[in-house]
């Protein structure tokens, strides 16, 4: 396997795209930076992703008849907890992506509630008003992405 400055350039040479590899959670991609230098790029890995929402989605289950504001709070610490984790610049697009997933199976399962009228997206915005998920964010800098070993 071929990874750092020079895989980037042969890679493009052979017309392929460069290798990455996967660790501790994050698939490594080597890239370019906006000014041309090599740089290494992450991205949750995409098993990892999907257990997340997986565990996200059997907790809603579980505890979809708990009132709203406990739910809120608890659905934050584990948002809170995944952003601390995968919270690195390059890896934002993942992070809204898992924010967005979130709160789409939370309205799913505050829908499955009542067996009388839908929770619509207008009511679960409201909802969403009263009661506000954490929002995505980078906890991670460019400054401290070194190792401190």
């Amino acid at each position: 396997m071929e990874f750092g400055r020079a895989a980037v350039g042969n890679a493009k040479k052979q017309g392929k795209k460069p290798e990455t590899f996967d660790f501790l959670g994050f698939t490594h991609i080597g890239a370019r930076s906006r000014k041309g230098k090599f740089t290494v790029h992450v991205k949750t890995v995409a098993k990892r992703f999907r257990r997340g929402l997986k565990a996200t989605a059997d907790w809603c289950k579980q505890h979809r008849h708990d009132p709203v504001s406990k739910q809120q709070k608890m659905l934050n610490a584990k948002l809170r907890g995944h952003y601390q984790y995968y919270g690195r610049p390059s890896n934002y697009r993942s992070l809204w992506q898992f924010y967005r997933k979130v709160r789409r199976t939370w309205r799913t399962w505050l829908n499955r509630r009542t067996r009388g009228t839908t929770l619509t997206w207008e009511r679960f915005a409201e909802l969403l008003g009263q009661y506000p998920l954490l929002r995505p964010r980078i906890t991670h800098s460019w400054a401290g992405a070194g190792s401190h070993a």
